[in-house]
């Protein structure tokens, strides 16, 4: 069973309006990226993945999600409910995850609101795009709450290309801290922290509960060839998860990426990742990791 742990809610249940497209042209470095997609452009996209976990991310009351990540939800859209709607049209192929703005009074509630009324089974924050410090005692009120719920938090790990998304809120080495204060707590390091592979690496090989996922890597091939020769000299590709990052790509098209990793190499003496273990994280049961397989 193939299962993506990176995918975005769509803004539309049906078609986009054309005066609703919008393109991003910094998100890859191969192609313009369309954020605005419709219910069965996720579907499409999300194909050959059996189970995919999809979410949003919440912010203050106030706050222009499109300004903060790019993507474009339409003012006061209630994410989660969002969320919950879609993931309840298509349980056998959608897990949902709630997010919460950690320094919002209501944080707390919104979490508990969201496992048990809208049947959301994660918890997605980001927070460089969410401008939060994760070492606050706000956002370690929100860690303990998702360890006590049994419930995994992936984080977006990493750079970003938004202007007031603070990168130091998103280094890798900072998730250290958070699993040494919840050694239960399930959490996935998106993107596998880039471009900080290697201090990702050296954090998850840490901490059993602690993951990462490919999302976002296979379109700078020397960058993705590297972490993932770390990765095996580390013993750490175990820890290693598949997620696409749609809309920003496709399921295919990541497992198509990894795939291709040691293409970069040939005809070089330069050693490549093994093959098994690339496969290895296309065919993870990642549900299973992070005790959503029940």
């Amino acid at each position: 069973m193939i299962v993506d742990v990176h995918t975005h809610t769509p803004t539309h249940r049906e078609a986009v309006p054309p005066n609703d497209l919008r393109v991003q042209a910094m998100w890859r470095p191969d192609r313009p990226v369309t954020p605005t997609c419709s219910w069965a452009d996720y579907l499409a996209g999300t194909r050959p993945a059996s189970r995919s976990i999809v979410f949003g991310m919440a912010f203050p009351p106030g706050v222009d999600s499109e300004t903060m990540t790019g993507i474009p939800y339409p003012p006061g859209t209630d994410i989660n409910e969002l969320t919950a709607e879609f993931v309840a049209a298509h349980p056998d192929r959608l897990i949902g995850f709630l997010s919460v703005y950690p320094d919002h009074p209501l944080a707390l509630r919104e979490i508990d609101r969201g496992v048990r009324e809208l049947r959301l089974r994660g918890i997605k924050l980001g927070p460089n795009y969410q401008n939060f410090d994760p070492l606050s005692s706000p956002a370690m009120a929100i860690y303990a709450r998702a360890e006590e719920l049994g419930v995994p938090v992936l984080f977006h790990q990493g750079t970003s290309p938004v202007r007031t998304a603070p990168i130091r809120y998103a280094h890798p080495l900072v998730m250290d801290e958070i699993a040494i204060a919840f050694p239960r707590l399930p959490v996935i390091m998106a993107h596998m922290g880039h471009p900080w592979q290697a201090d990702c690496i050296v954090v998850i090989r840490k901490h059993p509960h602690l993951y990462a996922d490919v999302s976002g890597l296979f379109y700078r091939p020397w960058s993705l060839y590297n972490c993932l020769r770390l990765a095996a000299e580390w013993n750490v590709m175990s820890k290693l998860l598949l997620g696409s990052d749609f809309p920003i790509t496709t399921c295919q098209e990541t497992i198509d990426g990894l795939r291709r990793v040691n293409r970069i190499i040939e005809g070089t003496a330069l050693p490549p990742v093994p093959e098994e273990q690339i496969e290895g994280i296309i065919e993870r049961d990642s549900l299973a990791l992070l005790g959503l397989d029940r």
